[in-house]
């Protein structure tokens, strides 16, 4: 995948968000200077199977996120779980298994996966290169 398409994958995702949080609070001063995010792989989290990179953690949008996830070969970053928080899942690069109640799928790039709250769910590297994938969850579900 380009670094194109990546980019402008991520800045659809983030108008997106940007949009629904203007129109619920006109307290934060939206800037060019507080509204792009560039990757940059000094500020990434290591995982045990790879590295995450928030581009909009709990703390910018009221508790929506977009983060991606890079997971080394044939690994996961944890096993199928549940939790209150609905969530997506789009794979950019990679070959990804998704897992929801007890059936699995494999699938490639720009495929989107959707877990609905309380749904044991998972993702998983089911190629012999990076998988590459964003999740995009509200945290705020839990109030």
């Amino acid at each position: 995948m380009t670094k194109f398409k990546i980019i402008t994958i991520l800045l659809f995702f983030t108008l997106l968000v940007v949009s629904a949080q203007q129109k619920e609070s006109a307290t934060p001063k939206w800037t060019i200077k507080n509204c792009v995010n560039q990757f940059s792989m000094d500020k990434t989290i290591p995982t045990k199977a790879g590295y995450q990179y928030w581009f909009a953690d709990k703390d910018f949008l009221n508790g929506r996120t977009l983060k991606m996830s890079v997971v080394k070969p044939n690994d996961a970053t944890h096993p199928p779980h549940k939790h209150i928080e609905d969530e997506f899942f789009f794979v950019l690069e990679g070959k990804a298994t998704f897992y929801l109640n007890g059936d699995s799928v494999i699938c490639e790039p720009y495929t989107s996966f959707y877990c609905p709250s309380m749904v044991e769910h998972g993702i998983g590297n089911a190629g012999n290169t990076e998988l590459k994938y964003l999740v995009i969850k509200d945290y705020m579900m839990r109030k």
